[in-house]
């Protein structure tokens, strides 16, 4: 089975390197001709996933067509103000029969439309398959045990990714809640950076322990009303992805939130890094409004993100709030 993925980064990166470890045959597409020389001569991506040798299969291009020639899969990896423009150019190009995998977690702040709704408006015809879970790149760069979930409202589409991508070390599990495994994956983010400034500020275990039990249930509460299973939350792409992010040190999600604690700036503090967090907070705050959803710590990461709040006024705040059963 060919696959193509869409996305230099470290995550794009790190998938093409799994698959090549499989036996696929691997095509990687690429904005940057560094990383296209870099991947192609050394075997390497110093740019976005340094010091990790890459599977030999592994091939890059800089031209999208040449990247999809043949695939029956494409994994799009790229951030998610990017994914509309490049599903758009993706519609005229890529064979008929491709199953898209999305790899993105994130939403658009357009539209408030996760990634595989963005998927299937600019890619009509083609089956969409939603992949998250707890999976920092390097790790799965290096074959470190991973465990991932593969989501479409098409049963066989997302059970064909698990037998693709499924490995030793790479456990894809199959469901058919794409609503609950991509609110996770994007939801995540926003209390993971919150998890960030608590550690920046100094706060203790306990504080971070609370955050990721409230965190959890505000993106339930949202993932459920629109549409969500409850389990899907309990499970690997919200619970598990929640407290990767929120404790892992590769996170840069919690890297900019522990950056604000530490009293940087919002540009200083993401300096490098793509947050997704960031603006999943904006479009998490306006889903939550739209749908009647109570997120207060969404509500506080809004107001210092975007708004210009002090970090310890907004965890200050959550903690004030008025007394209230669990």
């Amino acid at each position: 089975m060919r696959v193509a993925v869409l996305g230099g980064g470290a995550w794009g990166t790190a998938l093409a390197s799994h698959c090549s470890r499989l036996g696929l045959p691997v095509r990687l597409w690429a904005r940057e001709a560094e990383v296209v020389q870099a991947v192609n001569e050394r075997r390497e991506n110093p740019a976005y996933l340094p010091d990790v040798e890459l599977a030999p299969g592994v091939r890059a291009f800089a031209a999208m067509e040449e990247a999809l020639a043949g695939a029956e899969i494409a994994l799009v990896v790229v951030p998610s103000e990017h994914c509309r423009g490049v599903y758009r150019q993706l519609r005229p190009i890529m064979p008929a029969a491709t199953l898209l995998v999305s790899a993105t977690k994130g939403l658009e702040i357009d539209t408030l439309r996760r990634m595989t709704e963005v998927a299937a408006e600019e890619t009509p015809g083609h089956h969409v398959v939603a992949l998250s879970g707890p999976s920092f790149a390097l790790e799965v760069a290096r074959a470190l045990p991973t465990a991932v979930v593969a989501a479409s409202r098409e049963p066989a589409a997302a059970e064909s990714v698990q037998r693709a991508l499924s490995s030793r070390t790479f456990r894809v599990y199959s469901s058919e809640d794409v609503v609950g495994v991509e609110l996770g994956g994007s939801l995540k983010n926003v209390i993971a950076i919150a998890a960030g400034i608590v550690d920046g500020l100094g706060y203790g275990h306990n504080t971070v322990a609370a955050l990721v039990t409230r965190g959890l249930a505000e993106m339930s509460r949202l993932a459920v009303t629109l549409g969500a299973r409850p389990e899907t939350l309990a499970g690997l792409a919200g619970l598990g992805d929640l407290v990767l992010t929120c404790t892992g040190a590769l996170s840069r999600n919690r890297r900019v939130g522990h950056g604000l604690g530490r009293g940087l700036s919002l540009a200083e503090a993401s300096r490098g890094i793509v947050a997704e967090g960031v603006r999943t907070t904006l479009a998490a705050c306006a889903l939550a409004e739209r749908a009647g959803v109570e997120m207060p710590i969404a509500r506080q990461m809004k107001a210092v993100l975007h708004e210009g709040k002090p970090p310890r006024d907004a965890l200050d705040e959550l903690m004030l709030r008025s007394l209230k059963r669990e």
